[in-house]
C-alpha cells in the first residue's frame, strides 16, 4: 500500500510530535489506551463499510537513519481470534504551506476482516492514515502554541520620570540621604516639608533634577557671615558714651565739694 496527506504544519513540528509516543497514540484516532499502559497500548475500533471490527493491540513509531519512520502494529480481534499487523514505513518532508506524509508498505490480516469488500477494507485504511496525519498535526501545533506561551513572559513597562507619583530614589535627594529612624527629633525634617521636597521634584526635566541642590535639612550650610565687629561697634559707641557721662558729672561734683 502507499498512500500521501497533506498536513499544514512545517515538517520540522510533525517530526518533533512523531519523537514522542505519547503524542503519537492520541493521534490514532479512536485507541482508548489502558490506563497505566504504555502509549499506543489499547483497544481500536475499525469501521469497514457497515462492519465494525475492535481489536486489542500495540502501534509503534521509531525513527531511522535515514529520517523515516518505521511504524510497527499488531493487533487481535477483542471477539474473536483474528489478528492484523502492520509494517509501514512513514516519510515526511516539506511542501508550499506545509508537509507531505507519505506512507508505504504492508499490512498482513486474517479473521472477520478478509470476509469484508477489498474497496472497504481499502477505505477504511485510507480514512484512518488521513485522520492520524490529521490528529498529529493537531498535536504538532498545540505543541507550538504551548512553548510560544511559555515562552512569551509579561510585557516590560516602562515607566518615565515624570509619569511617577514620587521620584525615583535616583533621583530623589531626601530618599538618597535621609536615614529611617524610630523617634523623631528636634533637627529631623517635618513631614510637610519631606512631601513638598517630593512633589517640587515632579514635573522637572532630568538635567535640572541632576544639577539641583539639595534641599530640607541636609541642603549645604551657608558660610556664615563676619558680624562680630559690627555687633562690638554697636554695644561699645552706648558704653562709651554712658562712660563719658559718669565722669563729667563725678568731676563737677567734686569741684562743688571743695
Amino acid at each position: 500500500m502507499e498512500h500521501e496527506v497533506f498536513v499544514p504544519v512545517p515538517a520540522e513540528r510533525l517530526r518533533v510530535a512523531l519523537a514522542d509516543p505519547a503524542r503519537v497514540a492520541r493521534a490514532v484516532p479512536g485507541l482508548q489506551q489502558d490506563a497505566g499502559g504504555e502509549p499506543g497500548t489499547g483497544r481500536l475500533k475499525v469501521r469497514v463499510g457497515s462492519h465494525s471490527i475492535t481489536y486489542r493491540g500495540s502501534v509503534r513509531v521509531s525513527g531511522r537513519d535515514d529520517g523515516s519512520y518505521a511504524v510497527e502494529g499488531d493487533a487481535t480481534e477483542a471477539r474473536g481470534t483474528g489478528s492484523v499487523k502492520l509494517a509501514l514505513t512513514l516519510r515526511v518532508r516539506d511542501t508550499d504551506g506545509g508537509s507531505a506524509l507519505t506512507f508505504d508498505g504492508t499490512a498482513t490480516a486474517d479473521g472477520r476482516v478478509t470476509e469484508l469488500p477489498r474497496e472497504a477494507v481499502d477505505a477504511a485504511v485510507t480514512r484512518l492514515l488521513n485522520r492520524f496525519a490529521e490528529n498529529l498535526g493537531a498535536e504538532a501545533e498545540a505543541d507550538a502554541e504551548a512553548g510560544a506561551e511559555a515562552g512569551a513572559g509579561a510585557p516590560e513597562e516602562h515607566t518615565s520620570v515624570f509619569e511617577t507619583e514620587v521620584p525615583p530614589p535616583s533621583l530623589d535627594p531626601v530618599a538618597e540621604q535621609v536615614e529611617p529612624v524610630e523617634s523623631a527629633e528636634p533637627s529631623s525634617e517635618p513631614p510637610a516639608e519631606a512631601a513638598h521636597a517630593r512633589r517640587t521634584m515632579i514635573g522637572r526635566s532630568a538635567e535640572e533634577v541632576d544639577h539641583a541642590p539639595p534641599r530640607g535639612r541636609y541642603a549645604p550650610v551657608p558660610a556664615p557671615q563676619t558680624v562680630a565687629p559690627n555687633a562690638t561697634l554697636r554695644w561699645a559707641a552706648p558704653a562709651a558714651a554712658l562712660v563719658v557721662a559718669s565722669a563729667i558729672v563725678v568731676g563737677r561734683a567734686l569741684r562743688r565739694r571743695r
